[in-house]
C-alpha cells in the first residue's frame, strides 16, 4: 500500500504491507531508530512518539492509520546542538542511566505537560473540577506507560518539574 508519512516535518512516501505498525515503518523503512522496541505489547512505553501532539505507543497501531497526521520522534525534537527543553533537562537531571527508555520517556513527558496544561485529569487528580495540580504523584502517574529498567523515575520526574518551571 502506497502512504506518505509526514514524520519530524518532511514527507515520505512509503510502500508498506498494510500490517506494518507505525514503529516498524519509522525503524525499518525511516531508519529513525530512536523509539525503541523494548516488548511490542503497549506494556513498555519504549516506542512512545507524539502524534499530533499526542503520545502514542507506535507498537500497537498501523502506519497506515496515521496518514496526514503530524508524528514527532525523539530526532524531530532536538539534536545534540539544539536540544529540546526536556531533553536539555534529562541530560541535567540524570534522566536516564542505559538510555534504552529514554526516547519514550521524553516524547511521553512533553505530552505529560501539555495534558496537565490542557486541564486533562488522571487518576490522581484529587479534584477534578479544579485544574490539574503539577505534583510529583501527577506526574508519576501519567508516566506510569513508561517503564525504566534502571529505575530513573526520581531523575525523570525532575527533569518534568525542570521543564515546567516548577522547581
Amino acid at each position: 500500500m502506497h502512504l506518505t508519512l509526514d514524520v519530524n516535518d518532511h514527507r515520505h512516501d512509503l510502500d508498506l504491507d498494510p500490517r506494518t505498525t507505525l514503529l516498524d515503518a519509522l525503524r525499518e523503512h525511516l531508519h529513525l531508530t530512536g523509539s525503541k522496541k523494548g516488548c511490542d505489547h503497549g506494556q513498555c512505553g519504549a516506542c512512545t512518539v507524539l502524534v499530533d501532539g499526542r503520545r502514542i505507543n507506535s507498537c500497537l497501531t498501523l502506519a497506515v492509520m496515521h496518514e496526514g497526521d503530524r508524528i514527532t520522534t525523539i530526532e524531530g525534537l532536538g539534536d545534540p546542538e539544539r536540544m529540546h527543553p526536556m531533553q536539555r533537562a534529562f541530560v541535567k537531571h540524570d534522566g536516564f542511566q542505559c538510555g534504552y527508555c529514554t526516547p519514550g520517556q521524553i516524547c511521553s513527558a512533553i505530552a505529560v505537560l501539555d495534558e496537565i496544561k490542557a486541564g486533562i485529569p488522571s487518576h490522581v487528580t484529587s479534584d477534578l473540577t479544579a485544574p490539574s495540580a503539577l505534583t510529583p504523584d501527577e506526574i508519576r502517574e501519567r508516566m506510569s506507560g513508561n517503564i525504566c529498567r534502571c529505575a530513573a523515575y526520581s531523575n525523570i520526574v525532575e527533569a518534568i518539574l525542570d521543564v515546567a518551571g516548577a522547581r
